[in-house]
């Protein structure tokens, strides 16, 4: 794996599992951070960011263009890009508007007023070697011994055992939750790992936008999600939609209903679209039949593919 660097083209490791929040000395628990994936390619001359679909991102970042320069060896990093709000806290809106952001004038603003970090909580490479076989405290280590934080670029921090300590305060602080994972777990590109598991304190998920409503109380949009024979199956609805993000909505190319049936009778006024937009949804809870119960949308993903949303009862 030598032109691992060359070719920017890692699928990052995924988790495949949730759990109740727990103890055990063989996990170290992080702060599940409510921002957008990202892998930073870092050399002596340039920093290089790119999403889970392998898009460059510092050209909307560029308040990022320089962290390379706190790398003290060539390396590729995974972590997460969080725009902090004025609560101190990760506000995925505004990482999310930025994203989707195209003029050079606007980013620049938006760099200027709601400047992002990037958060490293892995390291892949280092200086012409594959880390991904080491185990994950060895990589923690090498982390901490090749950046320098700054303001813009900063390493996660974590506990050893005491997971439900740290899951109480994402409890307390009003926080996404955590993420547990195994001391001794290798890295594998492209994986929904069992080594590594969410534990939530708020409930949310990414659905494909198949459609949309027009209702009294505003434009509603349709969810979906992807079952283990790749069909689509209707997941509910979700109001709350910006006319920026309603306007891109529409932009995409109508579309045959593609939902496997049974579909409720409150689509039958439905406009269907090619299903290629993700979004990340908020919610309190599920339903028994798996509606989703009281529904936040929360933004766009252009992080994440259609074939990424996989029903939980799947995935």
């Amino acid at each position: 794996m030598s032109d691992m660097f060359a070719n920017k083209r890692i699928d990052p490791m995924l988790i495949k599992n949730e759990a109740a929040p727990f103890n055990d000395i063989n996990y170290i628990y992080e702060l599940k951070l409510d921002g957008t994936r990202c892998l930073a390619y870092l050399d002596n001359e340039s920093t290089d960011l790119r999403n889970k679909r392998y898009v460059h991102l510092t050209p909307i970042f560029p308040e990022l263009q320089d962290i390379h320069r706190q790398a003290k060896e060539k390396c590729i990093l995974d972590g997460e890009l969080i725009v902090q709000g004025s609560d101190g806290k990760p506000n995925f809106a505004d990482i999310q508007r930025r994203c989707l952001m195209s003029n050079a004038i606007k980013i620049n603003l938006a760099s200027k007023k709601a400047p992002a970090t990037f958060i490293a909580y892995d390291i892949l490479y280092l200086n012409g070697d594959s880390l991904l076989e080491l185990p994950l405290m060895e990589r923690k280590a090498l982390l901490q011994a090749t950046v320098q934080e700054n303001k813009r670029i900063a390493i996660s921090r974590y506990i050893s055992e005491h997971g439900i300590d740290l899951y109480e305060l994402t409890v307390n602080q009003n926080l996404e939750g955590i993420v547990a994972k195994k001391k001794d777990s290798i890295y594998v590109p492209g994986k929904r790992s069992k080594a590594w598991i969410k534990i939530k304190n708020m409930c949310d998920d990414d659905y494909v936008i198949v459609g949309y409503l027009f209702k009294e109380r505003g434009k509603t949009l349709i969810l979906a999600q992807y079952n283990s024979q790749k069909q689509l199956i209707y997941k509910g609805h979700v109001t709350g939609i910006s006319a920026e993000t309603f306007k891109r909505v529409t932009e995409i190319d109508k579309y045959d209903c593609p939902l496997l049936p049974p579909i409720p009778d409150s689509n039958h006024n439905a406009i269907w679209i090619k299903p290629e937009l993700v979004c990340k949804v908020e919610y309190m809870h599920k339903t028994a039949n798996g509606g989703l119960r009281q529904p936040v949308f929360r933004g766009l993903r252009d992080d994440k593919l259609p074939g990424d949303c996989i029903t939980k009862e799947e995935s």
